[in-house]
């Protein structure tokens, strides 16, 4: 049977490696449904996460974000120190942070429980430790201390047009409300009450939301220094607020 057009010759090869039925696959792939899933993994970093409806596929511009708070974190020598993820999902950002920094403690919040359920099983996977805790972040008052908080939170705004495929994903990891920023406030509430005086906060963004959320994030940690940084696609993604 000829690969579809609109997939890689790779994974068009482990698509015939996994099913038995193509034409079930073509099928599925001409409803727009996202060939990872019908893989049911995909490489993130040095990591093989497995993926289902039940979490938002990792994407790479949530790559650069773990590479560059890799290396912020290498900076402010926290490499020793504890993180807390909000909103793991498939987990695919702490076990990457896990596999870079061995000593770094985490501990990973999600409000869904079947995302939670892949998540810990990934961890397994790709022989990482971490804590994982069944939580709403709005409802989030945590105990511990952190050096470093890091999320990839919901971002698209609710009337945004977004790229078919992800009907499929869990449409509550996708929007952050009308205006997309839904989460950010709680998240630097946490980060206000959570993180020790020296400190790292590392967010994935909308590129049109940088300056209001630097504004945001100013008003949170007025002596902060406070940056946004691009994705490979030279478009606002990033903020950092580094306490020192």
């Amino acid at each position: 049977m000829k690969k579809p057009d609109n997939i890689t010759n790779n994974d068009w090869k482990l698509l015939k490696q996994r099913y038995e039925d193509l034409d079930y696959v073509i099928q599925k792939l001409n409803q727009n449904y996202p060939v990872q899933y019908l893989i049911g993994y995909v490489d993130f970093l040095d990591a093989k996460i497995m993926v289902n409806k039940n979490v938002l596929i990792p994407r790479f511009e949530t790559e650069t974000l773990v590479e560059k708070s890799i290396q912020y974190v290498k900076n402010m020598n926290l490499t020793e120190g504890s993180a807390l993820e909000i909103g793991t999902g498939s987990g695919c950002i702490s076990i990457a942070l896990k596999n870079e920094f061995s000593t770094l403690e985490i501990t990973a919040i999600d409000v869904s429980p079947k995302a939670l359920k892949l998540a810990k099983r990934n961890a397994k996977l790709n022989k990482t430790q971490m804590t994982f805790i069944r939580k709403n972040m709005f409802k989030f008052n945590p105990i511990n201390k952190y050096d470093v908080l890091i999320s990839n939170p919901p971002y698209i705004k609710e009337t945004d047009i977004i790229d078919p495929q992800t009907q499929y994903e869990p449409q509550d990891a996708i929007y952050g409300g009308v205006d997309g920023l839904k989460y950010y406030e709680q998240i630097f509430r946490i980060a206000k009450s959570s993180l020790n005086k020296t400190s790292l906060i590392a967010l994935e963004i909308d590129e049109e939301a940088g300056k209001i959320l630097k504004h945001l994030a100013k008003e949170f940690f007025p002596d902060a220094t406070i940056k946004i940084e691009k994705d490979l696609a030279k478009k606002d993604r990033y903020l950092f607020v580094l306490n020192k």
